[in-house]
């Protein structure tokens, strides 16, 4: 094998790759955003769940793909673990598709579909027209690279010595474990899958040992979705460990039926003229029977994960931080969208915790309470720079004009719960003030702090109800604020009499007077937040 067909391998595995990275890219880009509602629709039930997962991983050609996305969604809670389950069966179907493409000879019209999905990209206007040309010329990029493969392994037909060697895989132990590490290090079991096609094109290798190594190019094809779960909490490990035991049955169940049953031989006598379409329907045939086997035992199969990878404390469970964005990778859109929206609500929360706490201490002048606000806030504040430099992070690798739309409607929202936080810090601060100054507040002000209290946790309220209308709440919370400015005038007012009257202190009006302003900016940027979720809620439609 000469340098030429070296150089010609690689760069036929890396047109091969490339093409599926356009098509994940297309698919993500069509409905990366409303993946939710799509699994929330088709996984209510097992079989529409294994047809979800096959038809996805069908149109990308890449199970690995579909199995990381089901890893994070079900790491961001936008999937459970027993839908995960069904999914997983079904992008082991799907990725099937390729071998059975290949041994149907579609490199022919290779050319011909990455022609018509660049003229989709180059000539059309229409955004969904570019996202389904990214995935025909995905397509016919990955077909001309499948061809560019084979025609550069065919001169290896002559090589006496590498026929040797791949002999040794009729050995079934040998032959798995050499399908494991060559699909773990590429981490594809399409391109890998696809390789072994080209050989068998070249007309080096058999049915008899590719059959072996198909198998455990299965289990290596497991090692993109481990990589993917480090860092992420335990149910996306268990949806891990779920993929990996799938492979796992499904190789001891064929390696047992190869060994003491002529299913090679059957294989071979369904398409005697092509050991491609051999092992391409050993293949669907793998995936097939092993989910048919195995989808009457889903639930069960959730249960064993959960007693390998058993409950415990698991911070990414109490605190799933925004870490990092992956700037490639089916569902990412929909992954950092739930994920920022999550951690936007948690944001808030402490927000809320910290303007009722506010409130008592400004009265109160209780020191312990104040130090659990300021610990509050400097939360708030890491919480705030973190989610900051997510959105713009993730907000340049955003493929649809929607999805960049909410990520900048959550980037005003995390701005303006941060500053809701910093008033409430304030109001609690001056309960310091107070006693430095050694100010005090009359009966009626006491009344009036808590009347404002309890406004505040009415806005709250709505707030974290927003409910079936988002126009009818959004007015609700609208007259809220409304109430807040009229409630500060009135109140401002009533200060200004009870000092003519002598009825507080000069130095108790003044933190008063400063306590009504931030009351009075908590109010509005309540009502900032409000707008952005009503805009949030129009573009979901």
């Amino acid at each position: 094998m000469s340098l030429t067909n070296v150089i010609s391998l690689l760069g036929g595995l890396a047109l091969f790759l490339y093409g599926m990275q356009m098509m994940s890219h297309g698919l993500e880009a069509a409905a990366g955003n409303r993946m939710k509602q799509i699994l929330e629709k088709l996984t209510a039930n097992r079989i529409m769940g294994v047809v979800l997962g096959a038809v996805i991983t069908a149109v990308i050609q890449s199970s690995s793909a579909t199995t990381v996305m089901v890893v994070g969604f079900v790491n961001s809670g936008l999937m459970t673990l027993s839908q995960a389950v069904w999914i997983i069966m079904g992008a082991n179907i799907g990725t099937t598709i390729t071998g059975q493409l290949i041994a149907l000879d579609a490199g022919a019209v290779a050319p011909m579909i990455a022609f018509i999905g660049v003229v989709l990209i180059v000539f059309l206007k229409n955004e969904k027209s570019h996202y389904i040309g990214g995935i025909l010329a995905g397509l016919g990029i990955l077909f001309i690279g499948m061809d560019m493969m084979s025609a550069s392994m065919s001169p290896l037909a002559e090589s006496d010595s590498f026929i040797n060697i791949l002999t040794r895989f009729e050995n079934p132990i040998l032959g798995i474990l050499a399908g494991m590490v060559f699909t773990a290090l590429i981490q594809s079991s399409s391109a890998s899958v696809g390789i072994l096609q080209a050989l068998a094109a070249s007309g080096i290798v058999s049915l008899n040992s590719a059959a072996y190594i198909l198998f455990g190019q299965n289990i290596g094809t497991c090692i993109t979705a481990l990589l993917a779960s480090v860092g992420t909490n335990r149910n996306a490990k268990r949806a891990t460990v779920i993929h990996i035991m799938f492979n796992v049955i499904g190789t001891i169940l064929f390696t047992t039926l190869c060994l003491v049953t002529p299913l090679i031989s059957w294989m071979q006598e369904i398409t005697p003229g092509s050991v491609p379409g051999q092992i391409a329907n050993m293949h669907t045939l793998f995936n097939v029977v092993t989910t048919i086997v195995l989808l009457p035992f889903g639930n069960r199969m959730t249960e064993l994960a959960k007693i390998i990878m058993p409950d415990g404390h698991d911070k990414n469970n109490v605190n799933n931080h925004l870490v990092t964005v992956n700037k490639e990778g089916l569902g990412q859109s929909a992954i950092g969208i739930e994920e920022t929206k999550k951690e936007l609500e948690h944001m808030l929360g402490m927000a809320r915790e910290n303007v009722h706490g506010a409130f008592d201490v400004f009265i109160s002048r209780d020191k312990d309470a104040l130090a659990v606000i300021e610990k509050r806030e400097d939360d708030v504040d890491c919480l705030n720079k973190e989610i900051s430099r997510y959105i713009t992070t993730a907000i340049p690798h955003e493929s649809t004009e929607t999805g960049s739309k909410m990520f900048s409607a959550y980037l005003t929202i995390t701005g303006n719960t941060e500053r809701i936080s910093d008033h409430a810090m304030n109001i609690a601060g001056y309960s310091k003030m107070c006693d430095e100054m050694d100010a005090s507040f009359s009966d009626t002000a006491k009344k009036e702090v808590k009347y404002i209290q309890d406004i505040c946790d009415r806005l709250f309220g709505y707030l974290f109800n927003i409910g079936s209308d988002a126009i009818e709440w959004h007015t609700k919370v609208a007259c809220m604020e409304q109430l807040i400015d009229d409630i500060t005038r009135e109140y401002r007012d009533n200060m200004f009499r009870r000092i003519q009257n002598e009825a507080c202190s000069y130095q108790g009006s003044i933190l008063y007077s400063e306590m009504l302003t931030d009351f009075e900016r908590i109010g509005d940027h309540a009502l900032n937040i409000a707008d952005e979720i009503v805009n949030i809620k129009l573009i979901e439609k």
